[in-house]
């Protein structure tokens, strides 16, 4: 005979287990896309400056206004997403395990992720060195390779790919970048 309170048991268990599981990757996620985000937006916004040939205190001030502006579209749109997904579960009667979002920590995350990852290359082109395009251009490769290295371990996926997408996508973004920045030739006052 079969104990279908055990299977139900154990399915609501699997559930769980499952749940949480969705939860530690959607935080992974998160955290990686804002920290890539920010690396990679602001690394492009500070090169096309760059190229344009503005002086180093014009980059620097071009790439905190993106790195404020980042990070709080960042955090609110995460805030609004996940205040959505919890209305529509909760209108949906979907939330049977009781597990509830949280819109102010996942806006907070969001932000703090891509302040962190637009701090990079801040950092790199306000340096002392002679070649801070290239210098950024190797700090920024650097910090995506090791995000692209975290995300395909913790996702148990191709780590080569990864990391491949990761670096493709910033040395595309910084070098059209600087070259917009050349062609333009914008100086700014």
């Amino acid at each position: 005979m079969l104990d279908l309170e055990h299977l139900v048991r154990n399915d609501s268990h699997v559930l769980v287990r499952d749940r949480a599981l969705d939860i530690k990757l959607n935080w992974l996620r998160a955290a990686v896309l804002g920290a890539n985000d920010g690396i990679v937006s602001v690394a492009g916004l500070v090169m096309g400056v760059a190229g344009a040939g503005a002086d180093q205190p014009a980059i620097i001030l071009a790439g905190i206004a993106a790195l404020v502006a980042g990070a709080i579209s960042m955090g609110g749109g995460e805030y609004i997403s996940v205040s959505a997904q919890r209305e529509t579960e909760a209108s949906a009667g979907r939330n049977r395990l009781n597990i509830t979002a949280h819109p102010w920590a996942a806006a907070w995350s969001s932000a703090a992720a891509f302040s962190l990852g637009a701090s990079l290359p801040l950092i790199a082109m306000a340096g002392p060195w002679e070649q801070k395009e290239l210098a950024t251009a190797i700090a920024v490769i650097f910090a995506l390779t090791l995000t692209g290295w975290w995300a395909a371990w913790a996702g148990k996926f191709p780590i080569a790919r990864s990391i491949a997408r990761n670096v493709g996508v910033s040395i595309l973004t910084m070098g059209l970048s600087f070259l917009i920045g050349q062609l333009l030739g914008v100086t700014i006052l």
